[in-house]
């Protein structure tokens, strides 16, 4: 690969933009920091109530979701979240194996799960997969 090429490839990812919700902020500045390297523009939030009141629609490529938190859980945010923006692609984080159940009862997709720990090589496979994917 020339440097053109990934100069481009930078650049496109540059402009794709993730948020990352999750009440662990040690978690969340870890996957800032990964992310940002790898070229895309990333805002974090330990409370989903705040992600909540501050998500601008039609503005993130990418939301990256813990589904255990304190107040309103992943599933709850998600609904609010698919309300104000339904075409946001949206990966759910968990350390929990009995989410996969609720994920397939609720409807929702297996392979929108990403199983806590995730390591960040592991981390960027999976964004970089959702992101090239329609």
């Amino acid at each position: 690969m020339d440097t053109t090429t990934v100069s481009k490839t930078t650049n496109h990812r540059k402009r794709k933009r993730i948020l990352v919700i999750d009440d662990e902020p040690d978690l969340t500045s870890l996957f800032k920091k990964a992310l940002e390297r790898d070229g895309f523009n990333v805002d974090v939030y330990n409370d989903p109530a705040s992600s909540l009141m501050n998500f601008r629609p039609h503005f993130y490529d990418l939301i990256i979701l813990d589904i255990v938190m304190p107040d309103m859980d992943g599933f709850k945010l998600y609904n609010q979240l698919r309300k104000a923006d339904p075409h946001v692609k949206i990966l759910f984080l968990t350390a929990s194996e009995k989410h996969l159940d609720v994920l397939r009862k609720e409807g929702y997709r297996k392979d929108l799960l990403l199983k806590k720990p995730i390591p960040i090589h592991g981390l960027l496979k999976e964004v970089n997969l959702r992101l090239s994917v329609g």
